[in-house]
């Protein structure tokens, strides 16, 4: 390690709380000085000795500040990221890049010209399960994979008092970066998307019911949500001329991280309950799925800043995330197959 660096974490909600500070304080050679929030007793309990700031410019105008995560709403992600940029810190944003993909490349162009590392939190690649189909499809276990299905089913019926379920936020722009960002990094760009759309809940102002469908030359992809799903536990359906891989229920790390656990402990990220593999030559098993591993973002993020690795998630991929985004909104919109 050449040298430790100062974070600031914007926002102190869900992922700023049980993702990004329990990961930063995880992770050797990074150190969460500030984190800039109205909730001062709430980091003082979480985080002793933590510095809270009022406001963004404080954190921004530190020059000891390296790196700056942007964990506030989705709405002013690219608000946010843009002054860090300006103050000439590195960024790292919480999914979704922006909510609009003119603001994503303008922020991509902005990190360009400026020398600095801009990375977006696509967790969710180091997912147990999705790890595991990775692992799958590169062994040739499933041949010639011909249909996909990713699924974040939930039944949350009453709508709640949150920013993520007022107009203009809504499932897509919480759940969708997740289930696009797996897809491309298995199968790269779609030949053409088509979405539908939909609010279900009683008195819902955000959509909360998501189909998409990505096609490709022989192969389907079909990327759901919903929020009125009782049995909602399927993860993942994807079959090939091999054979076929089913697993239900999600990765372990979002719970553990919400109890408190401690990032990389022993145990850490083994999900109990395995897959069923059938294979077209040999019957069907349970399959133990692959240990899932967030830290491993932050380590490959501190190694970036560093000059000794790659970024982990870098504005192209986010942006090819945000365009297969963009068009299953126009996609809903016009009733029909968007071509990029």
């Amino acid at each position: 390690m050449t040298r430790s660096l100062n974070v600031a974490l914007l926002g102190y909600g869900m992922a700023g709380k049980v993702f990004h500070a329990p990961l930063i304080r995880a992770t050797s050679g990074l150190s969460l000085k500030t984190v800039v929030t109205s909730r001062a007793a709430q980091v003082a309990a979480d985080h002793p000795g933590v510095a809270v700031a009022a406001d963004i410019a404080a954190a921004l105008a530190d020059p000891a500040i390296d790196l700056v995560i942007v964990a506030t709403p989705d709405a002013v992600h690219a608000e946010h990221a843009r002054a860090a940029l300006s103050a000439g810190k590195a960024v790292l944003i919480d999914k979704p890049f922006a909510t609009r993909l003119d603001d994503a490349k303008a922020l991509a162009e902005q990190a360009r010209e400026a020398g600095l590392l801009l990375s977006v939190f696509h967790n969710r690649r180091w997912d147990s399960d999705f790890l595991t189909v990775r692992q799958l499809i590169a062994d040739g276990a499933l041949g010639r994979v011909t249909q996909f299905e990713s699924r974040f089913d939930r039944f949350r019926p009453v709508v709640a008092d949150q920013w993520k379920e007022k107009p203009g936020a809504g499932s897509w722009l919480n759940l969708g970066p997740h289930v696009v960002d797996q897809a491309l990094q298995l199968f790269g760009m779609p030949l053409g998307v088509y979405a539908d759309f939909a609010i279900q809940k009683d008195g819902g102002q955000a959509i909360d019911y998501c189909h998409v469908l990505l096609r490709y030359e022989r192969l389907r992809v079909v990327l759901q949500a919903g929020s009125l799903v009782p049995a909602n536990d399927l993860r993942f359906a994807v079959h090939g001329t091999g054979g076929s891989f089913i697993k239900h229920g999600l990765d372990p790390q979002e719970a553990a991280l919400a109890a408190g656990g401690i990032p990389g402990g022993e145990g850490w990220g083994v999900d109990p309950r395995p897959g069923v593999l059938t294979r077209v030559a040999g019957g069907q098993a349970p399959f133990d799925s692959l240990p899932g591993d967030y830290p491993a973002f932050y380590a490959r993020l501190r190694d970036a800043l560093n000059g000794e690795g790659e970024n982990p998630s870098n504005p192209q991929d986010a942006l090819a995330t945000m365009t297969v985004m963009d068009l299953a909104m126009r996609s809903a919109e016009a009733r029909r197959e968007v071509e990029p």
